[in-house]
């Protein structure tokens, strides 16, 4: 015990004692105590416990001896039932308060008065009135602070803003952390007021919070960007007087939990108050370790250079393919992420739209379609999603694929080389080994550019003397570093003196629950979109995917689009890489929008021929609410084709009963990495290296892979010769090969 007398904890009050026991109520419940304890009636003593009586009154009141009565009131006080006195003058319900957060109102009065607190305003408009500094500094002292004179050290500082985007903040940023002092940032203006974190050495700094926010307002930097501008955009200062006067309020009492060392989560989240609705949310804030301000910023650019050590997996999951681990886990390690705020992902919501039997879930903005605001409301794939024969595979898929997003997106910390693929030798990929872009497509890409969605764009493959930036890939067939553009590694990358005309996509891109699981999934992409570009470019009839009766996912699919008045098939697309390949395929009755049967397909791969199929079903599913509404499609490419093609035009799309089985990979295996060294072999048997960039992000923490594999088709418009010549022919699906004229004039736009 101190010297202060004791007394029962401010914040509980004896209702009753009856033979040597108590009873004492507090905001959560009643407590009861007894019944003797070393001759002492427990009851009795807790009754006089009112802070007016030291330990030698007590005694005497009590009629025994201090040395008994000591170690009961020790025990009490352990129990968290009784405290020294507040000094004389504290507020007993502000003492009560601290003693439930678990503070002894006696010290911590005495913190809280010595604590100076500087406020900093950096809102827009005038700064007078209800909501002005000065009602801070009043709230700051209901508090039991003050607010810090010019030119005194202060205990930490309160950081008014208009919007926690201001490019202002990172100077008081840098400013607190040389100086060492915590800072509350908060917004008290419009319907919802933000406020928090503290920043300080125990948190992350202004710009890993910035780094989150900035992910979060996609659109409002591409218009952004497209005005000239960096800064956030202009917001008008609204809201009622009696809420921004208790959002300072409640700022003040935040400082003042900092001050007394019990802020929850240290301090170390964002509270958001809708004050229409009178709700609140709390949004976890945490340091970037990549962050260049208060990390390591090389952390990104050296894991990316390590070469790729791909490890045994055992496999854990085949519900929806061979995964280290199943789809609730991995939502579950990584769901913190998801919040609109200060998550990676804004907000994973069901898309209701899908049929009944399959789940499709969204989860913002596509950031492979770049380019800005057009490019991503111009594309059939304009939103990240995932989905599933299940509702949590296609939760988790939504997740994984936002995720896989954010982190291959470009964010300044990538490794690069800045030279000519000339000067590199030949660790340098040459691009157009990539692209395969014919010469006669470059001739014509002005006119073909212009009237095609964004994917479909021709790009220019630079020069051997051209300067770019290079990013290192590694090589798992020759184990060595790589390099390709850095413009083709990771979205968004500025273009360099010479490389404008090159841009990343998604084909190989994955995220998985172990690194051995995203390579297996690019590479199962790449293997897909090949065997896509063979069949839908030379327009080869190909044999038939038997729907099995009694697979519930099958029976459910044709189910679903019977009752759509639509007919329902699979053809089997594998190619001479022998991984099974899909395509599931629909076809409506046609409509008002013109005479087309709004024809849709979705594509799986997979060693198992049964997840292939599923894998087709579930993203046929996942687009066909586009090809329902064409008119509502921006990208004109799809709404032409939903809206004029039909069977009867296009008969390559139905089985051919004629067409023959190619001999497929054996499906089975216990270790995600046999079965990734199995896909491997067919593809470099084939020709191909391949190459893998590890695009996981530190503060992230999902594997996520880019896999590379020269040679290997797109299923976007590239006529290059290669394999969309003569793979139809090697397999026996065309006789001959075609000519570039004869090739398939509608690009495929999913």
């Amino acid at each position: 015990m101190t010297s202060a007398p004791p007394r029962v904890r401010p914040d509980l009050v004896v209702v009753g004692t009856a033979a040597g026991r108590a009873w004492l109520a507090g905001e959560r419940g009643i407590t009861a105590v007894g019944e003797r304890a070393g001759g002492v009636d427990v009851g009795e003593l807790l009754a006089l416990l009112d802070g007016s009586l030291d330990l030698a009154a007590l005694a005497g009141r009590l009629g025994v001896g201090r040395e008994r009565l000591r170690p009961v009131l020790d025990d009490l006080v352990s129990a968290g039932l009784v405290a020294p006195a507040p000094v004389p003058g504290t507020r007993m319900a502000e003492a009560a308060w601290w003693a439930g957060a678990g503070l002894a109102p006696a010290d911590n009065a005495t913190t809280l008065r010595s604590s100076a607190v500087a406020v900093v305003d950096l809102r827009d408009g005038p700064a007078d009135g209800p909501d002005g500094p000065d009602d801070l500094d009043g709230a700051l002292d209901l508090a039991g602070l003050r607010a810090a004179a010019p030119g005194v050290d202060a205990e930490m500082s309160v950081v008014l803003c208009s919007d926690y985007l201001d490019p202002r903040l990172a100077a008081v940023d840098a400013d607190h952390r040389l100086a060492g002092r915590p800072w509350l940032l908060g917004t008290v203006t419009g319907r919802h007021a933000w406020i928090g974190p503290v920043f300080s050495r125990r948190s992350g700094c202004w710009h890993c919070l910035a780094h989150r926010l900035g992910g979060q307002r996609a659109a409002e930097r591409a218009l952004q960007a497209g005005r000239g501008h960096d800064e956030p955009l202009p917001r008008p200062r609204v809201g009622l007087p009696v809420h921004t006067r208790a959002a300072l309020h409640v700022m003040a009492g935040e400082a003042a939990k900092w001050v007394a060392g019990v802020s929850p989560e240290d301090g170390r989240r964002v509270t958001t108050w809708d004050t229409l609705e009178l709700t609140t949310e709390h949004h976890r804030f945490t340091a970037r370790p990549q962050c260049p301000a208060c990390g390591d910023p090389g952390l990104v650019a050296r894991a990316a250079e390590r070469p790729v050590a791909l490890r045994r997996r055992p496999v854990a999951d085949r519900s929806g393919g061979l995964r280290a681990e199943g789809p609730d886990q991995v939502w579950e390690r990584y769901r913190h992420l998801v919040g609109p705020v200060t998550g990676v992902v804004r907000e994973i919501v069901r898309d209701d739209r899908v049929p009944g039997s399959l789940h499709a879930w969204r989860s913002g903005p596509n950031l492979a379609a770049g380019g800005g605001l057009g490019a991503v409301l111009g594309t059939v794939r304009s939103h990240s999603g995932g989905k599933g024969v299940t509702a949590v595979q296609a939760r988790t898929g939504a997740l994984c694929e936002a995720l896989e997003r954010w982190s291959g997106a470009y964010q300044g910390d990538e490794p690069r080389i800045r030279a000519a693929r000339a000067d590199l030798g030949d660790a340098a990929v040459d691009p157009a080994d990539c692209l395969l872009v014919d010469d006669r497509q470059l001739d014509g890409r002005d006119v073909w550019n212009a009237a095609h969605g964004t994917f479909q764009h021709v790009p220019v493959p630079p020069g051997a003397d051209d300067e770019l930036d290079w990013t290192p890939l590694w090589s798992l067939t020759t184990d060595r570093r790589r390099l390709l553009p850095t413009r083709m590694c990771y979205f968004g990358a500025p273009p360099g003196p010479a490389g404008s005309g090159l841009r990343a996509d998604s084909n190989g891109c994955a995220a998985g629950a172990s690194l051995e699981d995203a390579v297996l999934q690019g590479l199962l992409e790449l293997v897909e979109r090949d065997a896509v570009a063979t069949w839908w470019y030379t327009r080869a009839s190909h044999p038939e995917c038997e729907l099995p009766p009694g697979d519930p996912v099958a029976d459910a699919a044709q189910c679903d689009h019977a009752a759509l008045g639509r007919t329902l098939w699979a053809l089997d697309l594998t190619s001479d890489l022998g991984v099974p390949v899909v395509a599931a395929v629909s076809r409506g009755p046609g409509g008002p929008d013109g005479p087309g049967e709004g024809i849709a397909f979705g594509f799986g791969a997979h060693p198992d021929p049964a997840v292939a199929l599923h894998r087709a079903l579930c993203e046929l599913g996942q687009l066909l609410p586009a090809a329902l509404a064409p008119r509502t499609c921006s990208d004109p490419d799809a709404r032409a084709w939903w809206t004029g093609a039909t069977l009867a035009g296009e008969p390559w799309l139905a089985p051919d009963p004629d067409a023959h089985v190619l001999t497929r990979i054996a499906p089975h295996g216990d270790d995600v990495r046999d079965v990734l060294d199995t896909v491997r072999d067919r593809v470099e048997a084939a020709g191909h290296e391949v190459l893998v960039l590890d695009q996981t992000r530190p503060d992230v923490g999902l594997p996520v892979v880019r896999v590379v594999a020269p040679g290997l088709r797109h299923f976007w418009a590239r006529f290059a010769p290669g394999r969309l010549f003569d793979v139809p022919v090697r397999t026996g699906r065309i006789p001959a090969a075609l000519g570039y004229d004869e090739l398939n004039p509608v690009p495929m736009f999913l």
